[in-house]
């Protein structure tokens, strides 16, 4: 009453056949569903800010808030 041996040979490949398409699709899955749920949003939001962005405006509020130690306020 021994067990019988287990089938080692072609048990790698036998798996891999099995496994390999599961993982590449699942993989795929959450590849895709990253990109449109993170990383399009993500665009679409530095799109609309920089759609209205005005550089130069920023630039002097900081330059007026004192930000910048090369460049003083126009108060000064």
């Amino acid at each position: 009453m021994s067990l019988p041996k287990p089938l080692m040979r072609g048990m790698l490949s036998k798996r891999l056949k099995f496994h390999l398409p599961i993982s590449f699709a699942l993989a795929m899955g959450a590849a895709i569903l990253f990109k449109y749920t993170v990383t399009e949003p993500r665009k679409q939001a530095y799109a609309d800010f920089y759609k209205n962005y005005d550089s130069v405006k920023e630039f002097n509020a900081m330059r007026e808030a004192g930000i910048f130690e090369s460049v003083r306020p126009s108060g000064e």
